[in-house]
């Protein structure tokens, strides 16, 4: 049995093991780098947040949108991520991410997640980020041009992303590049349209409620600060509740594998605890899938608190 890949998720088997071993050493630094980095970046006022966001970057991933030519997407993330707390917290928080789909719900293989990590964290942070901060500069710091921003760095980082994986894809032998690289991407600039609109749609809803997030990555202290954190927690399940309404068109990499002939490449997981996002002894489909983003999200948002917890410096915390 093999599992179809989702959005970038690729599944072990589409990479070599020598390309496989680079993006996980190369993960490995990005992530070690990050971690050090944050932990002078970030406050305690910034650790709900992480959580936040990574609730709601998983929840919002197990929603599929249809596109065109019967192909379908999602939401990333690295780059709404990036742009509220900068590309290396961002880092972080799709790490809680992927990981957590990866081994909780065999959603991305398990030899090839460092170029998981790479492709949809850290690529998409910085490229999301890097676009972000240059064409605020170039249009101007107002609130549309902020919208602009995002938008456009959310649209190039999916397309980052895409060609990051033709290049995997052709170094392993899987898919040469001629073919691989117009076909990722070309699917994924529709599918970045959809991420693109998210991401400024997210936006305009912070600056619209909690302009200060968007200003310093903080969530307000006190009672309104929990208040906000318990509300994000809950748009997050909410959206989660959502999920069985996912397309089932194929996403841009099973599209893609599917009609350059190498999806069959796909290897079935090592183990399985709630593959393809549904509880075994859940009958129900509806409820199964609900059951498990649900889950999924509230252990995202618990590993991704964990992460900020153990890397803001102990002398930061209660300052």
């Amino acid at each position: 049995m093999w599992l179809a890949p989702h959005a970038l998720h690729v599944p072990d088997g589409f990479l070599s093991t020598a390309v496989s071993v680079v993006g996980w050493v190369l993960a490995l630094i990005a992530i070690g780098i990050a971690v050090r980095l944050t932990r002078y970046q970030l406050g305690e006022r910034q650790i709900p947040l992480m959580g936040l966001l990574a609730a709601f970057i998983f929840a919002a991933q197990a929603i599929n949108f249809p596109v065109a030519a019967g192909t379908s997407g999602h939401l990333l993330g690295g780059a709404l991520a990036a742009i509220v707390m900068g590309p290396w917290a961002a880092t972080l928080i799709m790490t809680a991410v992927i990981v957590t789909q990866g081994l909780l719900f065999q959603d991305g293989g398990l030899l090839v997640m460092g170029w998981n990590i790479l492709n949809m964290g850290v690529f998409t942070a910085f490229t999301g980020y890097a676009v972000y901060v240059l064409v605020r500069r170039l249009v101007g710091e107002g609130r549309r041009s902020r919208l602009a921003a995002a938008f456009v760095g959310a649209w190039l980082s999916v397309e980052v992303g895409a060609i990051a994986t033709a290049f995997e894809l052709a170094a392993s032998g899987t898919s040469p590049l001629y073919l691989g690289l117009p076909a990722m991407a070309s699917v994924h600039a529709l599918i970045g349209l959809g991420e693109a609109i998210i991401t400024a749609g997210a936006i305009a809803l912070l600056q619209a409620s909690r302009p200060q997030v968007l200003e310093a990555g903080e969530t307000a202290p006190g009672r309104k600060g929990a208040s906000f954190m318990m509300i994000g927690l809950m748009v997050a399940l909410v959206v989660a509740i959502f999920s069985p309404l996912a397309s089932q068109n194929p996403d841009g990499l099973e599209f893609v594998a599917e009609r350059e002939g190498f999806l069959d490449r796909s290897l079935e997981p090592l183990f399985e605890l709630l593959p393809d996002y549904s509880i075994p002894f859940v009958p129900n489909e509806v409820a199964t899938t609900i059951l498990a983003v649900v889950i999924g999200t509230l252990i995202v948002f618990g590993i991704a608190w964990a992460i900020g917890r153990t890397t803001v410096r102990k002398e930061t915390i209660g300052e």
